[in-house]
């Protein structure tokens, strides 16, 4: 079982939008993986972006770059 850790979460409430990100964020090589939405938090779709914490700023820039629009960005155990 992985240890859970902090990692910045990000909803999308359609499926379309988490794909895309998993896309955008595999082009550019920014680490971070499509996760089911973690319980505590509620969503849209049933698809969320994993990341680290560090890496906000650049997942910003993707979505705003491709205009994927998030639903929310959570900081959550993981």
């Amino acid at each position: 079982m992985r240890k859970k850790e902090l990692k910045l979460v990000v909803t999308f409430h359609t499926t379309a939008d988490a794909m895309a990100m998993e896309k955008a964020c595999k082009v550019r090589q920014v680490p971070g993986r499509l996760i089911p939405v973690p319980r505590a938090i509620s969503a849209g779709c049933g698809l969320s972006w994993c990341s680290d914490i560090e890496e906000q700023e650049k997942l910003l820039g993707i979505m705003q770059e491709i205009e994927i629009e998030r639903e929310a960005i959570h900081e959550c155990m993981v």
